[in-house]
């Protein structure tokens, strides 16, 4: 199904919708849609025609992010070495999910509001599956770890590195020291 494209000042609303969002979840305040439209300069109605739900407009302003991890998976697994397409796609994901307040949230929700953001996250999971399982057929992977293992380490990763700390870089660079012991873990070296 094609949606025809939006007129021009509708478009501009959207974005701007969009620009205030963004700003909302950097800034760690909630999307409120009344808040929003009044961030916006736009109508209430015209927030919720385009975001019927402040879910809607939070996977939204997460949508660059997650296309840009299915983008790094997918070249990932076009490479050579499968620990490093491994261990490089997880820092990534580590990055990303630190950098970008928007992503915790959306990978979080058990419900995702729209149809691309379900595709999307669906495809994190079948790509990072395939890395370990090349990382696994390789034999360089613990192969008792599990796809079913790596989203709940993930999450305890992130959540471990931003529990107590409040600088954006100490908690990217606990983050990624704690994904490191993660990996040595996971890291099978030969007999």
């Amino acid at each position: 199904m094609t949606t025809a494209p939006l007129r021009k000042d509708a478009a501009r609303n959207w974005r701007r919708i969009v620009e205030i969002g963004r700003q909302h979840v950097d800034d760690g305040m909630p999307i409120q849609l009344n808040d929003v439209a009044r961030a916006a300069a736009v109508g209430v109605a015209t927030v919720y025609r385009h975001f019927p739900t402040p879910e809607a407009l939070l996977e939204t302003v997460a949508t660059p992010g997650l296309e840009a991890l299915v983008a790094h998976a997918e070249q990932a697994l076009a490479g050579n070495d499968p620990w490093a397409a491994l261990r490089d796609f997880l820092l990534t994901v580590v990055d990303a999910q630190i950098t970008d307040p928007a992503l915790p949230p959306v990978f979080a929700a058990p419900v995702n509001a729209l149809p691309h953001t379900a595709e999307l996250k669906q495809r994190l999971v079948e790509l990072s599956g395939r890395l370990l399982d090349r990382a696994h057929g390789a034999g360089v992977a613990d192969p008792e770890v599990t796809k079913a293992d790596m989203l709940p380490l993930m999450c305890g990763v992130i959540f471990a590195a931003t529990v107590h700390q409040d600088a954006a870089a100490a908690r990217a660079s606990t983050a990624r020291r704690y994904l490191t012991v993660l990996l040595e873990g996971l890291r099978k070296t030969p007999d």
